[in-house]
Order: structure tokens, then C-alpha cells, then sequence
């Protein structure tokens, strides 16, 4: 029998992957990273159900989803997005969106750079120090030397190297976005009300859209 706390399933396929961890309080009861650089629209609810059947649980037990909005893969970010709505009204429970970004810096005592790569020399920044976040933008790795980020912790990409570069410390040296962080992200906002997950595009697509539109995002 599952514990009577709050059963949260984070997703994310805005990288090549599919990624889903299940949070129930402040346990993760079944988490899985696949990589997948296509195919992952028809993946995706497989890997979810698995994920519930590893531990034991099923969809009406859920209180919450949580999905990745990005930035990162233009499609990727659309189908995971699209998945949490469409879920959400079908099992009358809230989707919470959390930026790739914001997961990198969780739990970040210290102001915290969080950095993503985004290809063509350039990376995916935004700052976090107390409650108020600054605006993701993207900046061009030649103009690092313009950025007032000394002294500051840093997160994901690059993140030793900015460390060293601008005498800060490391908050998280990944490069790829946790799930179960996702899920933790989250569980934070449970209880609050909150926008509908919505994509996070820092700049257009790098290539036409694929004969095969990806799923459309309702108003």
C-alpha cells in the first residue's frame, strides 16, 4: 500500500531522452532515464506507466504531475508539455511546469547561475538569488567577460569552468536535468495555484518543422 502522502510524477523530454521519476512525500519510489533522440512522443505514456506499475501505483493515485518546459529540444519540449495538459484534464489533477533552469538551481542556498547548452557557441542562463529569479536569456559564450556573475555559485553546463572563471563554486556539475529533482521542484508548489504548463522557447527552431507537426498547444 503506498504511503498516504502526496504522489508526484515528474516527466521530461526536452533533451534526448525520456526521463520520469515518482516522488511520494519526499521519497522516490521509481525513476528511469532512457535516451531517445526520436520516437519520443510514441514512449513517453509507455515509460509512465511503467514507472506507476514499478511501484505499484496507478494513475488515480497521482495529486500532481510535474513536466519539464524547457529550454531545449523544440519538439521534445512540445511533446512532454502537450502529455502533461492532455493528462491533467484527463485525471483531474494539477500539471506544474518547471524550467530546466530552475531544476538545475533547486535547493541552491547561494546565488546561482544556472547554465544549459545551447549549441552554436552559445548557452541558456538565468540567475536565482532570493525569491525573485532573473529572466532566462540566452548569451553568446565569446561575451562571458560581460557578465557580472563573480562570486557566484554555478549550475549545470560549463559549470566548473565558469566556477573557475569568475571565482564561484559549483552548486550542481550536471548537464542533464534530473526528474526527481523535477518532482522535488514541484512538490514545493503544491497547494498553490499555477499557470498551465507552457514551453519555454529562448529562440526559434534551428530546423523547419518535420513534415509531422509536433502536438499542438491549446490556449
Amino acid at each position: 500500500m503506498l504511503p498516504d502522502k502526496p504522489l508526484i510524477l515528474a516527466f521530461d523530454t526536452s533533451a534526448a531522452q525520456c526521463a520520469a521519476a515518482l516522488l511520494c512525500g519526499d521519497r522516490i519510489l521509481a525513476e528511469t532515464t532512457e535516451p531517445i533522440a526520436k520516437g519520443q512522443a510514441e514512449r513517453l505514456v509507455p515509460l509512465l506507466e511503467e514507472i506507476l506499475a514499478k511501484a505499484g501505483a496507478r494513475w488515480s493515485d497521482l495529486s500532481a504531475l510535474a513536466v519539464c518546459t524547457g529550454p531545449g529540444n523544440f519538439t521534445g519540449v512540445r511533446i512532454a508539455v502537450s502529455a502533461a495538459r492532455g493528462l491533467a484534464l484527463a485525471l483531474n489533477i494539477p500539471a506544474i511546469g518547471v524550467s530546466a533552469l530552475e531544476a538545475l538551481a533547486f535547493g541552491a542556498t547561494a546565488p546561482t547561475i544556472a547554465v544549459l547548452d545551447a549549441r552554436r557557441d552559445r548557452i541558456f542562463v538565468q540567475g536565482f538569488a532570493g525569491a525573485v529569479p532573473t529572466n532566462p536569456e540566452q548569451v553568446e559564450t565569446a561575451a562571458l567577460d560581460q557578465q557580472d556573475w563573480h562570486g557566484h555559485a554555478f549550475a549545470g553546463y560549463m559549470a566548473e569552468q565558469l566556477a573557475d572563471r569568475f571565482g564561484g563554486s559549483i552548486h550542481y556539475a550536471g548537464e542533464m536535468v534530473d526528474s526527481a529533482t523535477l518532482a522535488r521542484c514541484a512538490a514545493t508548489r503544491l497547494g498553490t495555484p499555477q499557470p498551465r504548463p507552457a514551453p519555454l522557447y529562448l529562440r526559434p527552431p534551428d530546423a523547419a518543422l518535420p513534415k509531422d507537426p509536433p502536438p499542438t498547444i491549446l490556449p
